[in-house]
């Protein structure tokens, strides 16, 4: 094994297996070694955690944007919240627009590369890699969703990023953003009605324990974004950047291979735990969303060209 591969395999262990720790060390040519702080929101027993570290112990998503500019954090793992740096990322909030992990492998090879990470670029930021926090579901403690119409009167937390917002007015819901470490409190006093995650945010979050319905939209396909300062990022060795850019890419099968086991598993626990589950008429939902896809056409500039694209790989 070559000493390069050494240090690879060495730092795919740090990101895989130090679970709550806050940074991971690399080991490069001419330094002992260098250590790389990264942070995200998930609870312990997220895909987030899994792959990486945090548990909001480095900020909310919005916090560690602006830290990762600053050169204070290295290394996050955003994800919705990238629609509010650069306009483009909303793709990813345009309802039933990514039909699985297949498609959304295809939008990332043929889109994301070429088309919004350089966007990124402009905002003083870079993507290492897309890795995925995953379909998200809707639970609430008044009544099960089933049609739009359903979500009449519900106080929902969303998180930040407009087009979730107006998706969910669309609807008929009253959403709020919230930082995701306020959720459960606010879901335990009534402040919120429920909320809207993938299932392994939901279960690591413990919304089982305030939520009593959880109903299967599947409404949007939120990726996450291994996310880095360009300023901090172009200071560090070149060796350094290669080990850490190739890991995070190679790190995207395993957190999909997890995603995809964790779907099954997960939705077993909640209804274990007593949440009532149902389907929803994704039908109601699409024909509902079209405003959305409307507006977010009409609104960014190149917009449409990137959901005719996206759509036409999902055939």
């Amino acid at each position: 094994m070559t000493t390069r591969a050494r240090r690879l395999g060495a730092v795919r262990r740090g990101v895989l297996a130090i679970g709550g720790a806050m940074s991971f060390l690399v080991f490069a040519p001419a330094q002992a070694q260098l250590e790389i702080k990264l942070g995200h929101v998930g609870e312990p027993g997220s895909i987030f955690q899994k792959s990486a570290y945090g548990s909001s112990q480095l900020g909310s998503d919005e916090e560690m944007i602006q830290k990762l500019k600053l050169g204070t954090l290295d290394m996050a793992v955003p994800s919705t919240v990238m629609s509010s740096q650069v306009d483009l990322f909303g793709v990813f909030e345009m309802p039933y627009l990514v039909k699985d992990r297949a498609h959304m492998g295809r939008i990332e090879k043929e889109i994301f590369w070429s088309k919004l990470e350089p966007e990124v670029e402009r905002k003083g930021l870079k993507v290492l890699a897309v890795w995925e926090n995953g379909f998200r579901q809707i639970t609430n403690s008044k009544r099960p969703i089933k049609v739009p119409a359903d979500l009449a009167g519900i106080k929902l937390r969303v998180p930040g990023g407009k087009w979730r917002v107006k998706m969910f007015q669309a609807y008929g819901a009253n959403p709020s953003p919230m930082k995701f470490s306020e959720v459960f409190t606010a879901l335990q006093t009534g402040v919120m009605d429920g909320e809207e995650n993938p299932l392994t945010q939901i279960y690591s979050a413990k919304f089982q324990e305030v939520q009593k319905y959880l109903s299967l939209s599947g409404h949007v396909y939120t990726p996450a974004y291994v996310t880095v300062g360009a300023t901090h990022w172009n200071a560090l060795p070149a060796d350094v950047r290669k080990i850490l850019e190739d890991t995070a890419k190679e790190t995207q099968a395993y957190v999909y291979e997890v995603a995809a086991r964790d779907d099954d598993e997960l939705l077993g626990k909640l209804k274990s735990a007593g949440m009532q589950v149902n389907d929803v008429d994704k039908n109601a939902f699409v024909a509902a969303s079209k405003t959305i896809y409307d507006e977010f056409g009409k609104e960014v500039p190149g917009a449409k060209e990137l959901i005719d694209r996206a759509v036409a790989l999902g055939k």
